[in-house]
Parts: structure tokens; C-alpha cells; sequence
């Protein structure tokens, strides 16, 4: 990691809570469309809003694919929240860009790939979030169905779930991401936003989040 990326996960995790795109609530968790509850809600979505951090997101990611995938022919942006990402990147990096919808088109082509992706050229996937990884993996699999050659997913922001890196590494398709949940909790106490007494809480959700708050979890 050079000195462009070295920063990034903790700059990156103080401008989403700046923006609140992410809120930490551990004493009074969200509930999740999975049902989990969870003490942390991220929107990535409110980073198109301003234009200095959706910049800065930019710059990342291009800088982390410069340094890591130089041989990238095609950004990818997943639906709905990466595509605007993949946007300014590929245009940061003149490069082609295509997008993957959660589903294949009901009619036409019935593509799921839209763009011009040609078999064996190499892919980044930008997403906003990686969570348990299963939209984020679908989408990968959704370009290498196409033809491509899916190098890696990269992300906004990751919760860090084991479940997640798993499901990557059973597939074989690398992950990263400009921001953690690690850096997000140091960022959070450090800007008030957060007691420190709270931290053992919010770490214990991301070590077993379907349990969080059940039965005494929490």
C-alpha cells in the first residue's frame, strides 16, 4: 500500500460520518430488511452529494487499481449504488465501463451486463458496500457468466464479516475496500460520536451479527 492508499480507510470513515452516511446507534439498534438488528446504517448514496468526498471516493478507488490491477480493461458498477462510483472511476482512468443489474432484463436481450463486455476482459467491480458479500458476489459472477475476468470488488465500505471474505475466497475473487469497520470505530471514538465504553458492543455485532441483540447478545 503506497502512501496515496495508506490513509484512505481512516479519511475515508471520518468523511461518511461527517456526512452521515453511516450512523452508529449501540444502545439502540437498527433493524435490518434481513431481520438482524444492527447498531450501524450505512448510505453510501449520500456521497454523490458532495462532490469533494465522491471525489475523494474517486480518487481511491483509481489509486487502489492503479497500484494493485494495472491490467484492468473494464470498471464494472453494480446497481444501483455502485454505478455512479464505476462512472467516475473509469473516467478517472479512461477506461470502458459497464453495469450489472441484480437481475437479468425480463425482456430483449435479457442481459444482465450492460455495456460492451468482451469475453476475457479484465473487470474491477466497484460496489458501494459489502455486508454479508452476497449482492456484491452475485454481481461478480453475473460479469465472469458474461466473459469477464473479474479481478476484484472493491468497495466503499466493508462491515469486515467472516461470512463475507468466505464467500469471496470460495469463488476466488479477490475484495477490498477504501474503508473498514475497524477504521470506522477508532474514527467514531476519536470524533466523538461514540463513548469508548461502547466499543466491546459494536465489536461483539460484527464478530456474530444474527445474534446481536437477541437473548442477551448484545
Amino acid at each position: 500500500m503506497n502512501s496515496t492508499t495508506h490513509n484512505l480507510p481512516r479519511e475515508i470513515a471520518e468523511a461518511l460520518l461527517q456526512i452521515g452516511a453511516v450512523a452508529l446507534s449501540p444502545n439502540e439498534p437498527f433493524t435490518w430488511s434481513s431481520g438482524w438488528l444492527s447498531p450501524i446504517y450505512c448510505d453510501n448514496r449520500l456521497t454523490m452529494s458532495y462532490p469533494n468526498i465522491r471525489n475523494k471516493v474517486a480518487e481511491g478507488f483509481a489509486a487502489i487499481i492503479r497500484e494493485q490491477y494495472p491490467e484492468v480493461e473494464i470498471i464494472a458498477g453494480t446497481a444501483t449504488g455502485g454505478i455512479a462510483h464505476a462512472a467516475w472511476v473509469a473516467d478517472k482512468l479512461n477506461l470502458p465501463m459497464v453495469y450489472v443489474r441484480s437481475s437479468a432484463k425480463g425482456h430483449g436481450k435479457q442481459k444482465q451486463v450492460e455495456g460492451v463486455l468482451n469475453p476475457g476482459s479484465k473487470v474491477v467491480v466497484i460496489e458501494d458496500l459489502i455486508s454479508t458479500g452476497g449482492s456484491s458476489l452475485k454481481a461478480a459472477l453475473a460479469v465472469r457468466e458474461a466473459g469477464g475476468d473479474v479481478l476484484s470488488v472493491l468497495s466503499i465500505f466493508t462491515y469486515q464479516f467472516k461470512e463475507a471474505q468466505d464467500a469471496f475466497a470460495a469463488e476466488k475473487i479477490a475484495m477490498n475496500s477504501l474503508s473498514n469497520y475497524t477504521a470506522l470505530l477508532e474514527a467514531a471514538v476519536e470524533l466523538g460520536k461514540i463513548k469508548e465504553e461502547d466499543l466491546a458492543l459494536l465489536q461483539s455485532w460484527r464478530e456474530n451479527p444474527a445474534a446481536f441483540g437477541k437473548d442477551g447478545a448484545n
